[in-house]
């Protein structure tokens, strides 16, 4: 078991620096090839940080491990708003400028409540996936689209410092690119084989080992990528950077490792599904209550994952 613990902690050392990597060599080239860092923010940085999710699902997919792949997208969304977010506004309480965000948060409560009807009878079909994939098609489109239109200045400079700046040249973005990805397979690897390992040897299922390890290792990008943005009190990317990863976890990621393989979750139960729900649901009074997310709602947020891993863990 000490090997397999081991074997994880590295490997989510992997993951981490693959997708950073990957994130500054993907919004160096999209920099290079004239987007804004507004929109290089709400897609290259949003989405990258959700590679680990991506390759970690889709390795499970292709392994046949549904509950491993399902738990990791559901465990991730429910990290991501509870200890992410609520860690965020309890170093720097979030006061939302940007509008588009406001339309993002119901976007997020409407793909929640989407998943759990697909869901219905534990299984992600393909056709199921390649719903998923269409509306991320179509998000994204529209988010760009906004995101042109509705962009202040005060927060077209928050993006501007806060996304990787572009590198030496092209040579190195593609690099970087090649390289990150090839991390983040390797690393994804190691973490679905010793999780599996790791869950048969504790004695408890592959969804408890998804919902929980698997889902916080793969979201550590996400909590660096707002954690630093709390503190340079840029709260636009820490908000923007969760509600955009957690979209494109459902949407992109169960899309994508869908197609690879209709997935099985019998191991998902309502409980997990309807935290999930509910926390994007909470985010929309927190986002509209004086456009901000204060300490205390912060540590609301942060307890209720406690609690969640109280009731989870001896399942």
């Amino acid at each position: 078991m000490l090997v397999e613990i081991s074997l994880i902690l590295v490997s989510l050392v992997l993951l981490y620096f693959g997708a950073e990597w990957l994130v500054k060599g993907g919004a160096s080239l999209a920099l290079r090839l004239g987007l804004t860092p507004v929109v290089v923010g709400l897609t290259v940085v949003a989405f990258g940080t959700s590679a680990p999710e991506m390759v970690v699902s889709i390795k499970a997919a292709w392994s046949g491990q549904g509950d491993l792949a399902i738990g990791n997208v559901v465990g991730s969304n429910i990290f991501n708003v509870a200890i992410i977010l609520g860690t965020a506004a309890l170093v720097c309480p979030l006061r939302v400028q940007f509008q588009l965000l406001k339309v993002d948060g119901p976007v997020l409560v409407a793909v929640s409540l989407l998943l759990p009807l697909l869901f219905w009878d534990r299984r992600i079909e393909r056709w199921e996936a390649g719903v998923f994939l269409l509306l991320l098609v179509i998000y994204t489109v529209g988010n760009v689209w906004q995101a042109r239109r509705q962009t202040s200045a005060a927060v077209s400079a928050e993006y501007s410092e806060g996304v990787p700046h572009e590198t030496r040249g092209l040579g190195a973005d593609l690099g970087l690119i090649a390289g990150g990805l090839a991390v983040l397979i390797v690393g994804s690897r190691l973490l679905v084989d010793n999780s599996v390992s790791l869950a048969r040897g504790l004695g408890v299922s592959e969804a408890v080992i998804g919902l929980t390890i698997v889902a916080a290792g793969t979201s550590m990008p996400e909590l660096a990528t707002s954690i630093v943005a709390a503190l340079k009190r840029q709260p636009d990317i820490a908000l923007g950077n969760v509600i955009g990863s957690n979209i494109f976890n459902i949407l992109g990621i169960l899309g994508v490792a869908g197609l690879v393989r209709p997935l099985e979750g019998t191991g998902i139960l309502p409980r997990d599904l309807y935290l999930a729900m509910a926390l994007s649901v909470a985010l929309l009074p927190l986002l509209w209550s004086g456009l901000k997310v204060s300490r205390w709602e912060g540590g609301v947020l942060v307890a209720v994952y406690l609690g969640y891993l109280v009731v989870l863990w001896p399942r």
